[in-house]
């Protein structure tokens, strides 16, 4: 009886401990709003129209964003070498649901976590009568705006 009362014990520490290792399928990973941080600034991520995960090629790591401000400026400043290959997903910022970040169609009028503006859509989703980015033209405003940023801080007052 002992036996198996111990073999029991192990079998139960060992699923328990394979279930709760966080496993990468190479897609994208469910949100835990408000406890997930963004990988840049540390924010929890609780906005649901403007989340970012970028997934690398290799390991399949995802990493999670508030913004796609925040998704543009962590390839360069952590000197992702694999940020041209990298998967991008977003959230459509009508439907809550998963889209390709390089293929998204853009407007840049939206109040977002961090004040970047871009809000990501489809064809079908895509609000009437607003100017409309794609990904590059985007990625290159996020710089402009992080410069513009970056000069306004180190201004005297």
């Amino acid at each position: 009886m002992r036996k198996y009362s111990l073999l029991l014990i192990l079998m139960t520490l060992f699923m328990n401990f394979t279930g709760c290792q966080k496993k990468s399928s190479g897609g994208i990973e469910k949100m835990h709003w408000d406890r997930d941080m963004c990988e840049r600034c540390k924010m929890a991520i609780s906005e649901r129209k403007y989340a970012v995960q970028v997934i690398d090629p290799k390991t399949h790591k995802a990493y999670k964003f508030d913004d796609i401000g925040c998704a543009v400026l962590w390839f360069d400043e952590e000197h992702i070498p694999w940020k041209d290959q990298a998967k991008i997903y977003i959230t459509d910022a009508k439907t809550g649901k998963w889209i390709d970040a390089r293929k998204a169609i853009y407007t840049d009028d939206s109040i977002t976590p961090m004040a970047f503006g871009f809000a990501a859509y489809t064809k079908e989703t895509l609000p009437k009568n607003h100017h409309t980015l794609n990904y590059s033209e985007v990625a290159k405003k996020v710089h402009i705006i992080e410069q513009l940023n970056t000069q306004k801080v180190g201004a005297p007052q």
